[in-house]
């Protein structure tokens, strides 16, 4: 009788025990397929920025002011909903220092 009852929790447990494994791994791949995700936008809008600033360095001489600079004259377009951008430029002959962030 005792074998009895041992059987049918053991044709229970183990099932449980392996769809609760399948779901926290299945958690994990979607929280680490969004940063994949969030870090390539990132690395994206960084070299967006980067190639804007040479191409007026290019046409103007001089590397933009600032990021607004940019997106009015040469048609970037930042995501700042979801991104941090900072742009930093020292001089008009250097090229600026840019960082991208997600929210």
């Amino acid at each position: 009788m005792y074998s009895d009852v041992v059987k049918k929790r053991s044709r229970w447990i183990v099932p449980v025990i392996i769809a609760a494994a399948v779901v926290v791994m299945i958690i994990f791949l979607i929280r680490g397929s969004g940063r994949d995700i969030s870090e390539e936008g990132a690395a994206a809008i960084q070299a967006a920025v980067r190639r804007s600033a040479l191409q007026c360095y290019v046409v103007e001489g001089i590397y933009p002011p600032d990021l607004a600079y940019l997106e009015d004259n040469y048609g970037l377009q930042v995501n700042t909903e979801d991104y941090y951008v900072t742009y930093e430029a020292f001089s008009s002959n250097l090229p600026p220092t840019v960082r991208v962030m997600h929210k």
